[in-house]
Formats: C-alpha cells, structure tokens, sequence
C-alpha cells in the first residue's frame, strides 16, 4: 500500500511529525502533495527510469519528493547535506538527474545552486534560490487528478565514499505499480519487526540514508507515523521515544555509546517502555554496548547486517545475540551467505574470507551506475548471482556470521595481526573518550604500528594527559602488544553522519598541540 489508501480511510492520521518543532503532515496531506509534485515531474516529460536529486536537512519535502518518485517510476537520489557544494553536485550531475531539488537553508545553497544550474529542471525548498522554482508554487500549479496507473520507482542511493568517489547503485526496476504490495524491503521489515498501522517510528539519522528513508517508506506503507529528529541528540531521542510513545526505532552504535554516556538519572527518567523494536545497523557494535542496552531497554534490540546495495541481509535478535555475542546474525530471509577465499573458493565455517549473497532468482540485482567496471568487480567470478560489497567475515556452525576488519584496516606489526576494531570497542565506553579510531602507521622497526585517534567528551581538559590515561584503561584489557604505540588526541574523527568511520582521513597533523 502507499500513503493514497491511508489517507483515504484515516485522512488526519499523522504520517509525519518533526520532533523538534511538533509539526504534523497528515496522511491527506502527504497524499495530495506528493501526487501534485509527481504531476509536476509527468509534465515536465520526466519518464520512468530517470532521475532526480534531492539535497536538503531533515524535513517533510525529501518524505514527499520520495513518494513522488516512487509513484512515477523515477529513481530518487537523497544526497548527503553535509558534503561540500562540489562533492554534491558531483552526485547530482553523476546521477544524470533531470530535476534537483534544493533547501537554500543549506549553508552552500548558493554555491550548490550555481554548480547545479545546468541541471533541466530545478526547484527551491526553504528559502529562495536565484534560477530555481519555488516548490509550493510548483506544488500549487499542478494537478490534484490520481491518473490512472503509477508504476513504481525507487532510490537510487550512493555510497559513502570511505575509500574514494561515490558510486550511485542502482536498483533493477520491475514494471509494477506503486500499490503492489511485494515490495521486497517493505515485505521484509514488515514480517521481522512487524511494521503496522499502530507503528511509531523514531529516525534520529539523516534521511539521504539508505536504512532512515526506506524505514520511513515501510511506516508509510503499512499506514503507521514517523517521527524525524533533525539531528540526533541523546536525550533528545529518549525524549521523543516518551512522548510520542515510540514502538519502532533505527540506530546506529554511536548512537547507544552516547545514550550510555548520559547521567544513569537522566537514562531513567525517560519512559522507554513503548519500544517493540530498536534495529541497528551501519557499523559494528561492541558486544559491552549490545549488552549493556538489551539490559536497559530490553529484549527489543535488533541488529541487521546488510548495505545499501542490499544484496542480501543478516538479523539477529537480542536473545541470540546474547547467546552469539559479537554476531552480526544468521541469513536466510534476503540471499544466502558464502564466504570466499581470494581465488572464489567457498571456505568452511570458521574460516575469514569475503562475504558474498547469493541472490534469490526472484530478487533483483543492483549495478554500480555508470561503472561497469566496479559492478564486475562485485560479482563472484564464477557464480553471477553471487555478489559482495567487499567486506570480509566468517560463519560458524550454525550460520551466524561475524565480521572481520577489511583488508586494508588489519595492522601487522613485527609480524602479529592486530585488529583496530578490538581495541576500538575496548575504548567505547571509556567515560573520557567520545569517539576513537585505530590505523596503523609505518615504523621503522616494526614495519607498522598501532596508532589512535581520540575524541575526547566535552568535559576533558585540554591539560590532561588522556594518552596516558587510555593507556592505563587498555592495561589488563588487552594484550600488551595490542596496546597502540601512540595516541593523538584530535577535536573530532571523521565519522559520515550516518556514523561510518572515514579513516582514510586521519592524518597526524590533526592531532591538538
């Protein structure tokens, strides 16, 4: 279903609410304004297939710009707002779009705007934009009349970009209507954490993000509310969860570590009772962490492990991962697991190698836009169904998987592997440490060393050897030689806002003093 059947029989329900500000749009409204703006887009003579680019904060235009798009077979691209104003419009220009859509709230919007001026079509939202439509105007002028037929679209979303440019992914199409019910994400996250017309959906993230927005279609799908963070904040977020009496929530690890940080009184002042289902995803989570918020908001967190090429999908409970701690979860509900050596072999349980999804038949299969090159590289090179976004695992005998670091992350020092993530999470939750990254760094001796980054919470005082004292914390934690040689303190890591780690980025000259 789509938001057109809600709002036919509850036409007031809230299907969108800002938390910050309170303000509503309602199922009627969604309804009318996203049929107006896909109008919009039929009578500008944009077919299925094609594309257009949204880049704005937090707000109901980008909910609405998606729905219009998946009822006119287009293929939306959110992009991240946080990008500087040429990274930006190299996605725009990159996704081909034949309509951008702007906030000019956005600190760069002029620059943007000049950089996108060549795109056909272009529509301003929040404030003004020299060369831009303005989008109530747009939404004013066009026709209210349902047509006949709406053939389903889709995202096409970008990666992050942790190890070079953006590549968008695109989705295979299938000749269907927007009011087909098998949507396979939709018909996924509906049968595992039952989505429904009671559902109250918090997003704390952005929602250029692949899991925020498809989240938000999957509420709007089985008639339930989201409720949009502009930002995230820790106890913002346990505030929201009370008073609109969250059931469904996304997070990513980040997020709980600062939850964790907050005063115990804070924590239990907050009513988190309503919660069904806490799904995290997007980065690893320290086994300490995963326990430590089962503990407190019980049985109700999930975790998945998938991508935004979405080949496949993992999940696991948090009564397995109690009992499997450290897994990412078991396959079986979108492709199966098969972990490869380097020449493609399959490898038996216990053994670390690439992590392909084997694909159902039935399921379609994503393509790098524009890079052949790079969607061969993903494929198995003997099984084409089979398909990887790189990273590397392991299963065991009952099918969980667990993560390994990448290749390029391992650390080799005087010979030994050293894992960055294993001291990462040993530092999660050190009350002085607000976010930490290990890399190594050449040495002459040993060829390599472990070296960390460290963002202290606000309450450290620049005076204060935190160096040492994260050594200390690491003793009798780790092994000796896994404790990093060196540790600079910087003002902030450079982490995606949809928490991945940038680690390509961390330099020494960063590091204070």
């Amino acid at each position: 279903m789509y938001p057109g059947a809600h709002a036919a029989q509850h036409p007031d329900k809230p299907a969108l609410i800002l938390a910050d500000t309170g303000a509503v749009l309602t199922y009627a409204e969604l309804e009318e304004r996203s049929l107006r703006l896909a109008n919009h887009f039929r009578s500008l003579g944009v077919l299925p297939g094609q594309h257009l680019a949204i880049i704005a904060e937090n707000r109901f235009e980008i909910v609405e710009a998606m729905w219009a798009a998946l009822r006119t077979g287009t293929l939306i691209t959110a992009v991240n707002s946080h990008l500087t104003a040429e990274e930006a419009s190299y996605i725009v220009h990159d996704c081909q779009a034949e309509i951008v859509l702007l906030s000019g709230e956005l600190d760069d919007a002029a620059e943007l705007a000049e950089r996108c001026a060549d795109v056909p079509h272009r529509i301003w939202i929040g404030a003004p934009l020299p060369g831009f439509d303005p989008y109530e105007e747009v939404l004013a002028a066009a026709s209210a009349e349902r047509p006949d037929y709406e053939p389903c679209g889709d995202d096409m979303l970008y990666s992050s970009g942790t190890t070079g440019r953006p590549k968008g992914i695109l989705p295979e199409l299938k000749d269907q209507s927007v009011e087909d019910p098998n949507i396979p994400i939709v018909q996924l996250f509906t049968g595992v954490y039952g989505f429904g017309p009671d559902t109250v959906y918090l997003s704390p993230a952005p929602l250029y993000h692949a899991a925020p927005l498809r989240f938000v279609r999957t509420t709007h799908a089985r008639g339930g509310t989201a409720v949009i963070m502009p930002r995230f904040d820790a106890e913002a977020a346990l505030a929201a969860i009370e008073k609109h009496r969250v059931t469904h929530s996304q997070w990513v690890p980040t997020m709980f570590i600062r939850m964790l940080k907050l005063d115990r009184e804070v924590r239990e002042s907050y009513d988190v009772s309503s919660l069904r289902a806490a799904i995290h995803a997007a980065a690893p989570c320290p086994v300490e962490v995963k326990r430590q918020m089962i503990e407190w908001f019980g049985p109700v967190v999930y975790e998945y492990y998938s991508s935004t090429e979405g080949p496949g999908v993992t999940l696991i409970s948090s009564e397995e991962a109690l009992a499997k701690p450290g897994s990412v979860g078991r396959d079986g509900y979108l492709g199966t697991i098969r972990i490869c050596g380097p020449d493609g072999e399959e490898l038996p349980a216990g053994e670390v190698g690439t992590i392909y999804f084997e694909v159902d038949p039935d399921k379609p299969m994503f393509r790098y836009f524009g890079d052949e090159a790079k969607t061969a590289a993903s494929r198995h090179p003997v099984h084409e169904r089979w398909a990887t976004t790189g990273d590397l695992g392991w299963i065991d005998e009952d099918r969980y998987l667990y993560l390994s670091e990448r290749r390029g992350f391992l650390i080799i020092t005087g010979g030994v592997n050293i894992y960055p993530q294993e001291i990462e999470n040993a530092l999660a939750l050190h009350p002085d440490v607000r976010d930490v990254a290990v890399v190594g760094e050449p040495d002459e001796e040993l060829g390599e060393v472990a070296v960390a980054y460290i963002e202290p919470e606000e309450h450290v005082s620049p005076e204060r050897d935190l160096g040492s004292e994260v050594r200390e914390w690491l003793t009798g934690r780790l092994s000796k030689f896994k404790v990093p040689r060196r540790i600079r303190v910087i003002d902030a890591l450079p982490r995606t806002p949809t928490g991945k780690l940038v680690k390509r980025k961390l330099d020494p000259s960063l590091a204070r003093g």
